[in-house]
């Protein structure tokens, strides 16, 4: 008899560059399970001042975050896949205090393959210039933390595989 699974709600996470925009809707497709742009959550003020290359401050994130965590929370016990760069441990904790089932997977890769890409994106707001930041902020994830960290060399399909081969060892969401 098969066993029913219940599907994580998974943010897909890491610095600018990475390909959660490219890698979350070919892991939902995987998966199963609908997936939502983590950039859409933003306020217009936000988009706004990274546009003009200003990092955004922590008070800028927090109801990002909370938009995201309500999404996902919503998606309990069905799954999902939503894109984040959840950088810092705080800005994760934000997200589980809201949806505390969800998992990550971090996009993980070398500064410069990442400017390699990026360099080569067309109508993306994120300048170059502003990947030192992320780079500077980034808390990776901690033992501790639901999730798994998944390379970004190869094709979008290889790094899908990947982390869809990864996630297949997590325990179970609570249901």
């Amino acid at each position: 008899m098969q066993q029913l699974h219940t599907p994580h709600v998974v943010v897909v996470m890491g610095v600018a560059g990475t390909g959660k925009t490219t890698i979350g809707p070919l892991l939902a497709a995987r998966l199963g399970v609908p997936y939502a742009e983590g950039d859409d959550f933003h306020p217009p003020a936000n988009i706004s001042k990274m546009t003009a290359g200003t990092p955004l401050t922590d008070e800028d994130r927090w109801p990002w975050l909370d938009a995201i965590g309500g999404w996902a929370h919503g998606r309990a016990g069905l799954g999902g896949v939503v894109s984040s760069s959840a950088l810092k441990r705080s800005y994760r904790d934000r997200l589980r205090a809201a949806a505390p089932g969800v998992v990550f997977v971090h996009l993980t890769g070398s500064r410069e393959l990442i400017e390699d890409r990026m360099s080569h994106r067309q109508g993306h707001f994120m300048p170059t210039a502003l990947l030192d930041s992320q780079f500077a902020t980034l808390q990776p994830l901690q033992p501790d933390e639901a999730g798994v960290a998944v390379d970004v060399a190869g094709t979008p399909e290889e790094i899908t595989e990947r982390a869809a081969d990864a996630l297949k060892g997590l325990p179970e969401p609570a249901r």
